[in-house]
């Protein structure tokens, strides 16, 4: 067997095997007391398009492509959504203290007005998730609304 036909079949051998080593899903399939839709009124079209372009990386709950099965990718996948939920986590919203949740919404405001959010790579994939002008604009008067609320709070 020939010197290429040998690194070939080494490559593919590997590649088999990473497929066996699945990353754990981001899925409980359940709307918890601490989600963020249970502490403040939120009107469907905002949760929409949160869920559209937020939820897969920012909750409990990910609604997984094809493609999260084939390593590396999963792998890729996994890493997003543990950082995305380390720095805001929806379903968790209601874990953090009042001047938390207004930092966190002050964040959300300013990932919005700036473009960060959602990030590119995966806007690139999920073209539904990229949000219109009205979009930004319904968010922004959620948050800016749901952030003075909670300052009355204190």
């Amino acid at each position: 067997m020939s010197r290429t036909k040998k690194i070939l079949l080494v490559l593919l051998i590997v590649f088999a095997i990473m497929q066996l080593i699945q990353p754990a899903r981001n899925q409980n399939g359940r709307v918890l007391s601490t989600d963020i839709t249970k502490l403040y009124a939120m009107p469907g079209k905002v949760l929409s398009v949160l869920q559209t372009a937020c939820y897969d990386c920012h909750s409990n709950n990910t609604r997984y492509p094809w493609y999260s099965r084939i390593q590396p990718g999963a792998w890729l996948l996994a890493s997003h959504i543990k950082k995305g939920k380390a720095d805001l986590n929806f379903s968790g919203f209601g874990d953090y203290s009042n001047r938390k949740q207004q930092g966190k919404l002050q964040a959300i405001a300013n990932s919005i007005t700036d473009g960060t959010m959602p990030i590119r790579s995966y806007t690139l994939i999920h073209r539904d998730a990229k949000l219109s002008a009205a979009d930004r604009v319904l968010i922004l008067d959620w948050v800016n609304t749901t952030r003075d609320s909670l300052s009355l709070k204190n």
